[in-house]
């Protein structure tokens, strides 16, 4: 039985949100854990949003998720989307907003870097994606695959998880054959966890390996930018004192412009199509909107403290959505290899896109950081690194390279299918 279909069970319902709030209880303590100065912050929500779907949720033949303790069995894979779903509309449209206002002078006069190490740090990926396509033909594909075909539905999800692609995940199950779009969502399974974990740990890790003065960083980073002098000034007319409304505007027209397909093969909208998605949408109307910040007399900027804490919130609404049912799946899917992929997956990327942006496009260290996280299209290492240098500035870095990182990697994940 559907969570929303037929007759709602206010039980499930509670029992719903009483796992969702156990988990960021549990893992805002578990992420404050700290060894050498590192600790997983906000990913611990997401560790803990694993074990809990591992422990308590199994997945039936229907692929249903059912809670382990519930005398009926109903599913909670539509709520726990809706909780994913609401939690990244919230935080990129906060992470619009925060940039916007210096967005737009930061990417025109970064414009080059941006596109380059966007585009570096997926090829990155695709190549390492191709090395182990080519490193399983050598040493067999696995246990559960015996095609070549399936090998590499396999890998493309697992790209797209190592680069916590949703877009990627969805255009490699539309470009394989109908019988392999499953192996993708084992990929996708296997190799989401270090892809959000591995990227958390290494914007942690970096200042401290290169011992970076943060103070020193955030001023660079600050003069790096330019301030938008066109902000809302005088009296304006405000819906609410806290800005919701006009945070509510920016959604709404993003989730409109998230929706808009564009035919990327010939057989036009019934074939394969991008699309900026909703997440992609929201952030580029919250950007514009931020950069504004007044349509004629009314602010629709909303207050620094509202889109604060709905960045927070928003990140591990999304978390928790996204690992639970990912728990629940983990241990049934899991194939040590496949795991070892993803990592490779994951880190190649990152130490390529790393070094090219400090050594060929000089970029100081949080810029640097903050455009990799947004080249990586890593939600949670944005929200880690806002944490650890202190400066909500570095979101227009990772605002610029996003929809660069985006558009390439469903592209590149297409590109794989076809060629292989």
């Amino acid at each position: 039985m559907s969570f929303f279909n037929g007759v709602i069970s206010i039980s499930s319902i509670y029992t719903l949100l009483f796992v969702v709030f156990a988990v960021l209880l549990v893992g805002y303590a578990f992420g404050r854990i700290t060894i050498k100065g590192v600790s997983l912050g906000d990913a611990g929500v997401f560790i803990i949003s694993l074990l809990a779907g591992a422990l308590f949720f199994s997945t039936n033949e229907a692929g249903e998720l059912l809670f382990a303790g519930s005398s009926k069995p109903y599913d909670f894979s539509e709520g726990l989307t809706i909780v994913e779903s609401l939690g990244l509309v919230l935080f990129v449209t906060s992470v619009g907003y925060i940039a916007g206002p210096k967005f737009f002078g930061n990417f025109k006069k970064n414009f080059k870097s941006y596109v380059l190490l966007g585009t570096v740090v997926i090829l990155a990926g695709g190549l390492a994606a191709v090395g182990c396509i080519y490193a399983g033909e050598l040493i067999g594909y696995g246990s559960s695959i015996e095609t070549r075909e399936g090998f590499v539905a396999m890998i493309v999800g697992l790209l797209s998880g190592a680069l916590t692609s949703t877009p990627a995940f969805s255009a490699a199950k539309a470009s394989v054959a109908a019988e392999y779009t499953g192996l993708v969502s084992v990929g996708y399974g296997i190799a989401y966890i270090f892809g959000v974990v591995g990227v958390v740990l290494f914007v942690q890790l970096m200042p401290k390996i290169t011992k970076a003065d943060m103070a020193a960083e955030r001023a660079k980073l600050v003069g790096a930018e330019e301030t938008n002098t066109n902000k809302a000034t005088g009296k304006l007319f405000t819906f609410d004192h806290l800005g919701v409304a006009g945070f509510a505007l920016a959604a709404i027209i993003g989730t409109i412009v998230g929706q808009i397909r564009i035919p990327l093969t010939s057989e036009g909208l019934g074939g394969t199509c991008f699309s900026l998605t909703t997440t992609g949408g929201c952030l580029l109307m919250s950007l514009v909107l931020g950069h504004f910040g007044r349509l004629g007399p009314v602010k629709i900027m909303p207050e620094q403290s509202t889109l604060k804490l709905f960045r927070e919130l928003g990140l591990v609404f999304f978390l928790t959505g996204a690992g639970i049912p990912g728990g629940a799946e983990f241990v049934a899917i899991f194939d040590p290899m496949y795991f070892v992929y993803g990592v490779v997956m994951t880190i190649v990327p990152l130490i390529i896109g790393y070094f090219f942006a400090k050594y060929v496009l000089k970029l100081s260290l949080l810029n640097n950081l903050g455009s990799l996280t947004g080249g990586m299209t890593s939600t949670p290492a944005l929200g880690t690194l806002i944490g650890v240098s202190g400066t909500e500035d570095l979101a227009t870095a990772y605002a610029a390279t996003y929809p660069i990182a985006l558009i390439t990697v469903v592209l590149v994940s297409q590109f794989i299918t076809i060629i292989f």
